[in-house]
């Protein structure tokens, strides 16, 4: 009995004399995991958001004098200087290699953390997955506003959903209107994921509130190989708005065919998504003279706030492309959870969700227009105030709201 006591207090006292060393061990490096498209048609989406990612890494794993969270010093001070490591994973486009991709993230690469993911059906699977492990997961870039009322404590997102983004359109529209321009009908045009279907159900709940008239309302299949029917009922319907909401090849497809059926809408007001990507401009930009897209991002924010500059050079310097609505929130989405992990001075996952809790990082301290980055009990950042960017000679300028707008709206579009 009192050999095997020792033996167990000898083993006590061995395992406290290890645990701080364990602990150290753990530390050296904090490893979040990043979860994108690295394959298929989205696959450029995951290459431009690693590039997004190493940016943030950079900064905060290296000495930087810019005015952001954990930019000046190398580390994470909260944990001995802690440098972070990212693991990259591929979800394919697919919410159940998601899934897959996730779990083992976090069972075998053992990331205290999940960032991603591009595809709001992706958000969906993936954060499932993290609430179960308790792990915390940042949806960097997901707009559909369901994501963050499922009642998971473990979803965070900093940036705008669809009917923060939507509510920024029928603004505008209104803007327009005491101005004198005719905007009475809209069509909507949005693929048949979640991210569509959230899209369209914010439009038209808006429309409906605002006195706008829906005339089409076409919901079409993802990545489809011809949309010539749907444009044609658009043709027919004539609004004097479009709003879709596609991805990148789909969007690409939707400009062709209009071009081809000569089909020109007096506006397009896009949800972003393809229509904020550099490739839908190289394979159609001379037929988008005066689209309008909204966003969370404005490069014409660098006149104010010269750090947005040279964070831009930076990721210009590693893609070749300026940030755009998708890779600045993707930066932000890194400098978000690393400076909540420092502030938990931990990599355990429940402390880390209680930092995010806490979270309050002033609009100043970001690349982006907005108040500040609070979540509320849901996980929701309500003060990601989103922008308006209408693509005129090549490049996107800021037309609203008033306080960050740049120049006017050039309505009809060319």
């Amino acid at each position: 009995m009192n050999i095997t006591r020792r033996n167990v207090l000898l083993g006590a006292t061995a395992a406290a004399a290890l645990a701080p060393i364990a602990s150290r061990a753990q530390t050296s490096e904090v490893v979040i995991g990043i979860i994108y498209p690295f394959s298929g048609a989205s696959a450029q989406q995951g290459v431009d958001a690693q590039k997004a990612y190493e940016t943030a890494l950079e900064i905060i794993n290296k000495d930087y004098d810019f005015d952001l969270p954990l930019a000046k010093g190398e580390g994470l001070p909260g944990l001995g200087g802690a440098k972070i490591r990212l693991v990259f994973a591929d979800h394919q486009s697919d919410p159940q290699k998601g899934r897959a991709e996730t779990e083992r993230l976090i069972t075998q690469e053992k990331v205290c953390a999940v960032i991603g993911t591009y595809q709001s059906a992706v958000a969906v699977t993936v954060s499932q997955v993290c609430e179960r492990y308790q792990i915390p997961f940042i949806s960097a870039d997901n707009s559909s506003p369901s994501l963050h009322r499922r009642g998971l404590k473990y979803y965070f997102r900093a940036a705008p959903h669809d009917e923060m983004y939507s509510q920024a359109m029928f603004d505008f529209f209104d803007a327009m209107k005491k101005k004198g321009t005719k905007i009475e009908t809209l069509a909507l045009f949005h693929e048949d994921t979640i991210f569509g279907t959230d899209s369209a159900n914010a439009q038209t709940k808006l429309a409906g509130e605002r006195g706008y008239k829906i005339v089409a309302d076409i919901k079409y299949r993802s990545n489809s190989p011809s949309l010539s029917s749907e444009v044609q009922q658009l043709k027919a319907a004539n609004a004097d708005v479009l709003m879709p909401s596609s991805y990148t090849t789909d969007g690409i497809l939707l400009v062709k065919t209009m071009a081809e059926l000569g089909y020109k809408p007096n506006a397009i007001v896009a949800q972003d998504a393809g229509f904020s990507e550099k490739a839908l401009y190289d394979a159609v930009g001379d037929k988008l003279e005066g689209v309008i897209s909204r966003g969370t991002f404005s490069l014409d924010l660098a006149a104010k706030r010269p750090m947005v500059g040279k964070v831009n050079a930076m990721f210009k310097e590693k893609s070749g492309k300026d940030f755009n609505d998708l890779t600045s929130r993707q930066f932000m989405g890194l400098i978000v959870m690393a400076e909540a992990i420092n502030r938990a001075k931990s990599t355990e996952g429940e402390k880390i969700r209680d930092a995010l809790v806490a979270t309050d990082i002033p609009g100043e301290q970001t690349i982006m227009p907005w108040k500040r980055i609070k979540f509320d009990d849901l996980g929701q950042n309500n003060d990601a105030d989103p922008v308006l960017l209408q693509y005129i000679g090549g490049k996107f300028v800021t037309i609203s709201p008033p306080q960050a707008a740049v120049a006017e709206a050039t309505w009809p579009m060319k």
